[in-house]
């Protein structure tokens, strides 16, 4: 294949440095700007449909789409944060960046975790087991501020593969420059559905009466009892068609897509950054209280049960924070955060730290109790039991690592899970002193119904009285 001049240059630099490599078998990451296109559109067109596919898309601003394996890593049981630094780290080690790119367009490995560290036994799928899945993708798009660039991490033993991979390359940024431009609009489309199922509210009506009766004997102080939603597709839906829809409904979340195949897929638009790691410089929001439906946020704002299950998120971070050594600075009182047609209590939390791993953090942070509640391990064991379903990874993190240990993992919420024809959304609640069945009954009855107006899902008979 003949190459441009600017990619024969890019092959001699690629050979140059993969001849000093300090190991057999290294990892080349090459990477090519590209024409101005939305990471979004355009992942069809670096992988195949029945590949792995990601999605992080906080555009206007940072938009990252990835497809494919290089290397990765699945896992089952503990451990699991301390297994997915270390492969983090093997990963960044054996990698030669042969291309320089603005920071943003860095090679990174994409994480996701499950809720729990051990899944229940009953799964019948494998995929369903694992507590973390970890990959360095093949294929990376990346869009900020105007730019976009095309990156490619493969496996290189010998001149050769270095020189197919360029060639790949090539070819696959010859592809992007020649495709249309297609607008996030165009692929839009309503998502027909048979049956939806209002099973949910008796089993949660129950769990939610047990957990009061857990807060107010004094049991515990915060528990978040989550529910799903089974709804029955017309067709299998596409996952990219509905996170384009959700950018107009959700523009101050992350939306997220992690599928793993051309039939089972998670996504979701999280308002919640468990942690952004930049130059060292840590972010977190605390979010918990939700605005019920009609108030404009005046009445959360002078809500002592939603301050105190804000409170307690808050204080639980922050303290998380200090056994780590790191001292965090917040505003005393929280504000008012708009996501979609969700009005939530929001605080920043912000933080200098050193020597500190991106998943040394995540472990320390999840699960917050604005998805668990506190004391922490008895909340936990509650889960377990009063909720009829695994979570998996619902309200867990997922994130990513660049090789620069910038980072950022999100909440999974505002979530929905997909396998086939049946799509299943999952929304919570926080109890405290306070809580009652019905107005919590209204507020997840709430969210799965701004979830399903968001989604555009068409023919629906999902009454939402209780």
């Amino acid at each position: 294949m003949k190459l441009e001049p600017v990619f024969s240059e890019l092959l001699v630099s690629s050979l140059q440095k993969w001849s000093t490599r300090k190991v057999d078998e290294c990892i080349l990451s090459i990477s090519v700007p590209v024409s101005k296109r939305d990471p979004l559109t355009i992942l069809p067109l670096i992988t195949e449909k029945h590949q792995f596919r990601f999605l992080w898309d906080l555009s206007p601003g940072l938009c990252i789409s990835a497809g494919g394996h290089c290397q990765s890593l699945d896992l089952f049981g503990p451990k699991r944060f301390e297994s997915a630094q270390r492969f983090s780290d093997d990963v960044f080690t054996r990698l030669i960046d042969t291309s320089p790119s603005p920071a943003f367009s860095e090679a990174r490995i994409l994480f996701s975790f499950s809720f729990f560290d051990q899944i229940k036994s009953n799964e019948k799928s494998i995929n369903d087991k694992f507590s973390l899945q970890a990959v360095l993708p093949k294929w990376q798009l990346t869009a900020k501020d105007g730019l976009t660039w095309l990156r490619l991490n493969s496996v290189a033993q010998n001149p050769t593969d270095v020189r197919e991979s360029i060639e790949r390359l090539w070819a696959i940024r010859e592809k992007i420059n020649r495709s249309p431009v297609i607008i996030d609009h165009d692929i839009k489309e309503n998502f027909l559905v048979d049956n939806c199922s209002n099973d949910w509210k008796s089993q949660y009506r129950d769990a939610l009466g047990k957990g009061i009766e857990l807060i107010n004997a004094g049991d515990l102080d915060k528990l978040v009892l989550a529910t799903r939603q089974l709804l029955f597709l017309r067709k299998p839906l596409d996952p990219l068609k509905l996170l384009a829809r959700l950018r107009d409904q959700q523009t101050n979340s992350c939306r997220f897509l992690w599928q793993k195949n051309s039939d089972e897929s998670f996504f979701g638009a999280s308002p919640e950054r468990l942690i952004s790691l930049n130059q060292n410089l840590l972010l977190i929001d605390a979010l918990a209280g939700t605005a019920k439906k009609g108030d404009d946020g005046k009445k959360l704002l002078a809500s002592s049960k939603d301050l105190r299950e804000h409170h307690f998120v808050v204080n639980s971070i922050v303290e998380q924070l200090l056994i780590k050594g790191i001292q965090a600075t917040y505003a005393s009182q929280p504000k008012l955060i708009t996501q979609g047609h969700l009005i939530h209590l929001h605080t920043l939390i912000e933080a200098y730290v050193k020597e500190k791993s991106p998943l040394e953090l995540v472990e320390a942070l999840h699960p917050t109790p604005a998805v668990a509640g506190l004391p922490l391990n008895k909340s936990l064991s509650w889960l377990r039991a009063l909720e009829p379903f695994n979570r998996k990874t619902y309200a867990s993190p997922i994130g990513w690592i660049d090789k620069n240990q910038n980072s950022e993992f999100r909440v999974a919420i505002r979530y929905g899970h997909v396998r086939g024809h049946q799509l299943k959304l999952f929304a919570g609640a926080g109890l405290v002193k306070g809580s009652t069945v019905e107005e919590e009954m209204q507020e997840v009855a709430l969210k799965f119904e701004v979830l399903r107006n968001q989604l555009n899902l068409d023919r629906i008979n999902c009454s939402n009285d209780l």
